[in-house]
């Protein structure tokens, strides 16, 4: 196993070559993540999928990449010019620098070479905490696209970007709180290392499991969570006014983010590069090359969820997403950060039975569970001579009723409309008695 003093000690070829591997893995996973999203969207929803360009249509995410990057590049003319052109590059490159630190395999002989190097860039003593800092800074590319771009569609898409990925941050740092204290590092290979010895973290730490599988699918605004991009209500949201390569870039680091929180999930959770049982029966299972065939096979395990609940669940509504996060994950995994630290403190001391620690446990979860079921109190009714309608146009532009306004009734737009249309026919009416009238009046005149 390595340990920190394996790393920072390679030639500098080596290094880039490694960089270089990484880059190019990235590059092609995406390709590849796309047309798989493709083909399994299209066979939940009867389709055939792209299968013409290339042997299963592996080809036709390359060509329209290159469809895309050619096409005509379009400036707002409202648009902050420079930092319309940065936003996309900020987002962009966080995604690839958070995977020099991710372990895709053990040491390994490079061939013809006396050289040997761990399959990860570097390593740090906080390791996750790195990864964690450099996915924040892709915020800002997003927010600084809405904002350049001089629409409001894009603008309220980069402010709803901004508030859901902090958000959701705080979920997933609290529910890695619990793998710190298990493993007794941050570090990703030790981390590994540390799961090497016990049982993947995935099953002793099963909340921290969920709260993290849900937390990365808001992270990475996909469906259900693509509140950003609600073409609904913001047409396209942070990245409406973008188009050709810039727009190319948002979509590239949409996919990467994807994969590297997938990887992040297999490193912690779920043992990183060793192979699953029963394979891990097998003693050359965890040496040479083969641990980075099992790593990508549980990356891509990840992306199946994701493409799966794209496929299957409709999208929520903003203030319920953000409720939940607030009102449900962030308390969970604080309750449960308790709960890990009071276990591991008693086990080290050995001073209370398992048994009994089981149980008490296992009654905390249940009363944690029936807590989050119960539903919240409804919102307070309006008073009776307060009216209880809501005009969706006071505005000027149609807007959705908030939480306690709601729509009148079906009777009373039909009572409304049929109103109105008797008070026009009825001045319809009277104006052409009236006109009737003036007639007659002049005629008499003139006889």
């Amino acid at each position: 196993m390595e340990d920190l003093s394996a790393f920072g000690v390679d030639a500098w070829w080596v290094i880039v070559i490694k960089a270089v591997l990484v880059f190019g893995v990235l590059v092609v996973l995406t390709l590849f993540n796309i047309w798989l999203e493709r083909r399994i969207v299209g066979r939940m929803q009867h389709r055939i999928g792209p299968n013409v360009h290339g042997p299963f249509g592996l080809l036709q995410s390359l060509a329209d990449g290159i469809k895309l990057a050619l096409k005509e590049d379009i400036v707002p003319k409202a648009a902050d010019k420079v930092i319309y052109v940065v936003a996309p590059v900020i987002a962009t490159i966080p995604a690839f620098i958070a995977w020099a630190v991710i372990p895709l395999g053990p040491a390994v002989h490079i061939p013809f070479t006396d050289t040997t190097t761990p399959l990860q860039l570097t390593d740090l003593p906080v390791a996750v905490l790195f990864i964690l800092a450099v996915a924040s800074v892709g915020i800002y590319g997003i927010v600084l696209a809405g904002w350049s771009s001089g629409s409001t569609y894009a603008l309220l898409g980069g402010l709803r970007s901004s508030a859901q990925m902090i958000s959701y941050e705080v979920a997933m740092g609290l529910s890695l709180v619990a793998v710190f204290m298990y493993a007794g590092t941050m570090s990703m290979s030790g981390i590994v290392t540390a799961q090497a010895e016990d049982l993947w973290f995935a099953l002793p730490l099963l909340p921290s499991f969920i709260i993290y599988t849900i937390a990365m699918v808001g992270e990475t605004n996909r469906a259900p969570f693509d509140l950003p991009e609600a073409e609904g209500e913001l047409v396209g949201g942070f990245h409406t006014e973008y188009s050709s390569l810039k727009f190319a870039l948002f979509f590239l680091a949409e996919y990467i983010n994807m994969v590297t929180v997938s990887a992040l999930a297999t490193t912690l959770f779920l043992g990183g590069w060793r192979a699953p049982w029963p394979l891990s029966m097998w003693d050359g299972a965890n040496e040479g090359w083969w641990p980075v065939l099992w790593f990508l096979g549980k990356v891509i395990g990840f992306i199946f969820v994701f493409i799966w609940l794209r496929g299957t669940l409709p999208r929520m509504r903003y203030d319920q997403f953000m409720a939940f996060g607030w009102k449900r994950l962030i308390p969970a995994a604080l309750i449960w950060i308790i709960g890990v630290a009071v276990v591991r403190q008693v086990r080290l001391q050995g001073g209370v039975d398992t048994r009994t620690l089981i149980i008490a446990i296992a009654v905390v979860v249940a009363v944690l569970l029936v807590l989050a079921l119960l539903p919240e109190r409804g919102s307070v009714e309006p008073e009776a001579d307060e009216d209880p309608r809501f005009d969706a146009f006071a505005a000027g532009y149609p807007v959705p009723p908030m939480p306690g306004q709601r729509m009148p009734e079906e009777r009373e737009i039909v009572a409304v409309a049929g109103s109105a249309t008797f008070n026009t026919v009825a001045g319809s009416a009277s104006n052409t008695g009236s006109t009737t009238s003036e007639t007659a009046t002049s005629e008499e005149r003139r006889g």
